[in-house]
């Protein structure tokens, strides 16, 4: 019977030798494993055998099909790849090298008045940073004042990552790198730390018309030793005036965010609707728009600068919001959509 088996593995190899298929490699594994394949067959043995021969005979057969199986995978990932290197030969080549087409694409709106703002802060004797996807809860959280117990931690549904790392839910976990990297006494006692870092966001969360699970935000600090809300309020209306070319209502109004003390939320007159109220504002007029306060002691002193000593304040521009309300986009999502009919509008650049 082993002679039986062996010339079966014989005949496969053969056979397996010369497919270049996976319609053939189709065709084989019916002829092989299938209910009236030859290895099924070959089990049909079992019942004119004695008890110690049918137990050697039959685990020979399951090698025989484990064998089989490999095989034929092995034949299916092999083929596949050949096909797809023959389809690849087969299409156009590029020279990365060669001088780029100005002509053709354009960029996003988000990044057409993220380059603006950034244009307009730099004036004003701002750094630009730009910050990390993945952050440690650290630097996310804790050195924003927000501990573990902390119920704040709620108000933001978390991607966590297996490596006990996450998707940064906010550009504010940027913060504490950023003072200390710039915040040092000696560059402090030269002047003031002004930066702003922009990024994109993600939040678990339903989407809807004003909400996504991921977005951009714009992240602002100024740290001194006389820093006040009127230094607050100024830059924000100059950031506001310079994006829409036009004085914008705004309000301010108190607001709880761990990390500033005291904190206000500043919003706009919905630009969509004018104030009337729409799906964009959950038809309140306004639209949410900056988080914003002066920078909590704590936070300060987590990034290594003397509280008692310095103060600042602290900023998170709705990057998306920002310019959903400058374009009259309604919808957020089509932000993220890869919508060409959206994006052309936009122009070449």
């Amino acid at each position: 019977m082993n002679e039986m088996l062996q010339g079966l593995k014989e005949k496969f190899d053969e056979a397996a030798a010369s497919i270049n298929d996976l319609q053939l490699i189709e065709k084989l594994r019916i002829d092989f494993l299938s209910k009236k394949g030859l290895i099924t067959n070959a089990m049909s043995n079992l019942k004119d055998m004695i008890p110690e021969e049918r137990k050697s005979f039959g685990a020979a057969v399951n090698d025989l099909k484990n064998y089989v199986e490999e095989k034929l995978s092995e034949l299916k990932i092999n083929i596949t790849a050949k096909q797809y290197e023959a389809e690849l030969s087969k299409t156009t080549k590029y020279d990365v090298t060669l001088p780029v087409n100005k002509t053709v694409g354009g960029l996003h709106p988000i990044s057409i008045v993220q380059a603006e703002i950034e244009k307009t802060f730099k004036s004003m004797g701002f750094i630009v940073e730009y910050g990390n996807e993945i952050e440690d809860e650290f630097t996310n959280f804790e050195s924003l004042n927000i501990p573990g117990h902390h119920p704040a931690r709620d108000m933001q549904d978390t991607y966590y990552l297996e490596n006990g790392q996450l998707m940064k839910t906010q550009t504010s976990a940027s913060q504490n790198r950023i003072m200390r990297k710039y915040g040092t006494k000696e560059n402090l006692e030269n002047g003031t730390l002004k930066v702003i870092f922009p990024g994109r966001c993600f939040r678990n969360e339903a989407t809807d018309a004003g909400h996504d699970n991921t977005f951009f935000q714009l992240e602002g600090m100024m740290i001194g030793k006389d820093i006040s809300i009127s230094n607050l309020i100024y830059f924000m209306k100059a950031l506001l005036h310079e994006v829409f070319k036009r004085d914008v209502n705004v309000r301010l109004r108190p607001g709880y965010f761990p990390f500033v003390e005291p904190g206000f939320e500043l919003d706009i007159n919905c630009l969509i609707c004018g104030g009337k109220g729409c799906s964009t504002c959950k038809n309140t007029g306004w639209l949410e728009l900056l988080p914003c306060g002066m920078i909590h002691p704590n936070v300060l002193e987590m990034g290594g600068i003397d509280s008692e000593e310095y103060i600042g304040f602290a900023f998170g521009l709705g990057l998306t919001r920002l310019v959903m309300m400058k374009y009259g986009i309604k919808d957020i999502r089509v932000l993220n959509s890869g919508d060409l009919r959206v994006l052309n509008q936009f122009g070449t650049n």
